[in-house]
């Protein structure tokens, strides 16, 4: 029994390990308040409760079938690097662009802004194509081989759960820090983390380019 809990304890980390630095919540924490400049509390609130379980459950999906998903489409991971490189570097490029906004009006309503849970704040924001990625990758390796398919099942809930846990905590403390900050120190954190992700969106895909170069004859 103390066996298959350590098994599964050095699971989990490795999964949480290899997730958190990708997923970046502290740093993508900051653009989720800047996309949602102006929305009352408890809307934000809301936001910040759909986006936690929609990371949890892609994360969970890419790592148990995103292999088969892929397989079943014809599609290959470098692919999916690319197309999402690219996504995130609009992103990016559009946050970078943008001029300071006014904030939006109080009036907005819940449904108007769930729409949004999902796409971008959630993808390819929170969980990005380079979480999804190496989520599949974590999936797909021999990880299963080492501690068994029980251990393996349990930490690709366990692992997401901690990085769906620590973006809930991130998020719902963004507006601290926001004031924190002030409206200046927000401006200057935006532009640089527009760069950044520019720079993220770059990287991926030069990862999946570099990939299917490799592939060629």
């Amino acid at each position: 029994m103390n066996h298959l809990v350590v098994q599964l304890t050095r699971a989990t980390l490795f999964v949480t390990a290899a997730l958190f630095p990708i997923v970046n919540p502290l740093g993508s924490a900051l653009i989720f308040l800047s996309l949602t400049r102006g929305y009352p509390h408890v809307v934000r609130r809301n936001l910040v409760n759909r986006i936690t379980m929609n990371s949890f459950l892609l994360l969970v999906i890419s790592i148990l079938i995103g292999t088969h998903v892929l397989d079943f489409f014809g599609i290959s991971v470098p692919v999916v690097q690319v197309a999402g490189g690219l996504v995130v570097f609009t992103m990016g490029w559009t946050l970078l662009q943008n001029k300071e906004r006014e904030p939006r009006p109080q009036a907005i309503g819940v449904e108007e802004a769930e729409a949004q849970a999902f796409y971008p704040l959630t993808l390819p924001l929170t969980v990005g194509p380079g979480s999804i990625s190496v989520a599949i990758t974590l999936g797909a390796n021999t990880q299963r081989h080492a501690y068994g398919w029980p251990v393996m099942l349990a930490s690709a809930v366990l692992g997401p759960l901690l990085v769906a846990f620590s973006v809930y905590v991130c998020y719902r403390s963004a507006e601290r820090v926001e004031r924190w900050l002030g409206n200046v120190g927000m401006s200057v954190f935006l532009r640089l983390s527009s760069f950044i992700v520019i720079c993220i969106g770059a990287q991926i895909v030069w990862n999946g380019v570099s990939a299917l170069v490799q592939k060629l004859p």
